[in-house]
């Protein structure tokens, strides 16, 4: 399955003087991917799981000298390592603080070490990180699912993403039929989501959606769950249970703004605070938080205390919030529908912008803005054909962008220096 990733891999691949670690939500696809690029492009490949590997575990707690870890490496395993040749994958990497610590050794060294990392919750452990982590020694990179560009490569649909990538550049219509399919297949999306088994599991029922196995996103549900208790102190592992699970019901609210009072009547920011911080790190929700000034760059404007959640999939999103496939297929729930649509334009802008904003000023809300070529634009989101809104009027009146970006299921097209985006063509925005 082509993820996107690999281009970055590739180009790591170009200058690997350092580590490489892939940080991402638990099923995104990490290790198949980073397995895949290990056989792929090295002659050697040497596969090491931390988490089930005790032994080679304790070899980082003895010592975080490189050349002393690849020779016990060696030992145990029976084996001689060519790090000429040669690309080590660390899995579960998580488990060994000690093991994170050795990779500034492993960038310092004068030996031509390949190393690459991966883990479940990995980005929790950075956040947490006892000792010193190796800052600047590192290269970072994130994964998350399949967005959804990624899903019609899956569905061996190049054609029509060359077709919707021509029609946004140019602000051209695309032909009735093919917008319809596009459209269908969005709905899909909705539905499946971009989890990886999802996806598969999909294509190998011959993209019948009533014939999909949805409990792939219960367990996935599950296992999220389980990590918030299995890895957290007791109480924290509650309150990430209960904000995870208010997530669908915090959405649903007209104002949408995060309200501690649907978690808990007697929770406040001061104590659920860490865990926000666990469920963004852990890349299983997104955080788009309130800007106080429309001015570049957004990041100084947030008020830590405004914010809303979204999950990092949307199929989840479903899942969680037990909305029927055919409800949407059928657009028959017209409220979540406005929801589920959000959250998917929320993963999708995340995926390239790394950071979600919106805005709010008198009576209105504009869903997100954006910085593109040194431009602040809004954002309005749509989920169905009814484009009408005061907020982005008003906004235009009164903050000029340089245009502006509407996304809902109408055709291309740009007026009134409002640019017209499908939903299917949200992956275009860059």
């Amino acid at each position: 399955m082509y993820r996107k990733i690999y281009e970055e891999l590739l180009k790591w691949k170009e200058d690997y003087k350092l580590p490489l670690m892939l940080i991402g939500a638990r099923q995104t696809g990490k290790t198949y991917i980073l397995e895949n690029f290990c056989k792929k492009e090295f002659n050697n490949y040497l596969y090491i799981n931390i988490e089930k590997e005790e032994n080679i575990a304790n070899i980082f707690d003895s010592t975080l000298d490189p050349e002393e870890i690849i020779e016990k490496i060696e030992i145990l395993k029976g084996i001689t390592i060519n790090v000429e040749n040669t690309i080590i994958f660390l899995d579960e990497i998580q488990k060994s603080e000690r093991a994170i610590t050795s990779l500034k050794y492993f960038a310092e060294s004068d030996k031509p070490y390949k190393i690459v990392c991966a883990g479940s919750l990995l980005g929790v452990k950075i956040n947490r990180f006892d000792s010193s982590f190796p800052v600047g020694k590192v290269v970072i990179k994130y994964m998350f699912p399949l967005d959804f560009e990624e899903y019609l490569i899956a569905l061996n649909e190049e054609k029509l993403i060359n077709e919707i990538k021509t029609c946004y550049k140019e602000n051209k219509k695309m032909l009735e039929p093919i917008h319809e399919k596009a459209l269908d297949l969005y709905k899909k999306y909705l539905i499946i989501g971009g989890m990886p088994a999802m996806v598969k599991n999909f294509i190998d029922s011959d993209k019948k959606i009533n014939k999909v196995d949805y409990e792939i996103q219960e367990n996935i549900i599950t296992s999220y769950l389980a990590d918030m208790n299995k890895y957290t102190e007791n109480s924290e592992g509650i309150r990430n249970n209960k904000i995870y699970n208010s997530i669908p019901k915090e959405l649903a609210r007209e104002n949408n703004t995060f309200k501690f009072s649907l978690v808990d009547k007697s929770a406040r920011l001061e104590r659920y605070k860490s865990s926000l911080e666990w469920l963004e790190a852990s890349n299983i929700v997104l955080m788009c938080n309130l800007v106080n000034k429309t001015s570049s760059p957004l990041k100084v404007y947030k008020e830590d205390e405004k914010f809303k959640l979204y999950l990092s999939d949307p199929g989840l999103l479903r899942s969680l919030s037990n909305i029927d496939y055919t409800e949407i297929l059928l657009d028959k729930n017209e409220m979540y529908k406005g929801v589920l649509t959000e959250n998917y334009v929320a993963c999708e802008l995340y995926n390239k912008f790394r950071e979600l904003y919106y805005y709010t000023f008198s009576k209105y809300e504009i869903d997100f803005l954006i910085k593109i070529d040194g431009s602040i634009i809004p954002v309005e989101v749509k989920s169905g054909r009814r484009v009408n809104s005061k907020s982005l009027n008003n906004y235009i009146e009164k903050y000029k962008p340089e245009y502006s970006i509407r996304i809902s299921t109408k055709n291309f097209g740009l007026e009134n220096n409002i640019k017209s985006v499908p939903l299917y063509a949200v992956f275009c925005i860059k």
